[in-house]
């Protein structure tokens, strides 16, 4: 089981990116996929999560109206879009496969929690300068 992200790089205030997170050794309709990221000096914390089956979104805050979740089964891919980048999006930003059951409504309060994901990518680096 392997998930690989990619698509970091620097960007200017107001840019976009899009990250891509690509699963292999298992199927990720079958899987949670989370997206966190994590700044210097400071903890890591989820940015958003796609369930599995029927694919219920949720964001932090931070990332509602600008990032976008999604994923290709296709393609075994989860992507987060993420548009009007700020300075403060800096951070090394890392994809995570949680398996099981579907969580349900249990989701919305459990998926910025590290803990209950399974698998986890090396990060992918995004500086966004003023």
């Amino acid at each position: 089981v392997q998930l690989q992200a990619s698509g970091g790089g620097s960007v200017q205030f107001g840019g976009s990116l899009r990250l891509s997170c690509v699963a292999s050794g298992f199927t990720l309709d079958d899987y949670a996929i989370g997206w966190f990221r994590q700044a210097p000096g400071k903890e890591r914390e989820g940015v958003s999560c796609i369930s599995s089956g029927e694919g219920r979104i949720y964001y932090a805050d931070s990332a509602k109206d600008r990032f976008s979740i999604s994923r290709d089964n296709a393609k075994n891919t989860a992507y987060l879009q993420m548009s009007n980048l700020k300075p403060e999006d800096t951070a090394v930003y890392y994809c995570a496969a949680l398996s099981g059951p579907d969580l349900g409504a249990s989701l919305l309060r459990l998926w910025p929690l590290m803990a209950i994901y399974d698998y986890w990518g090396h990060g992918t680096q995004v500086t966004v300068s003023s």
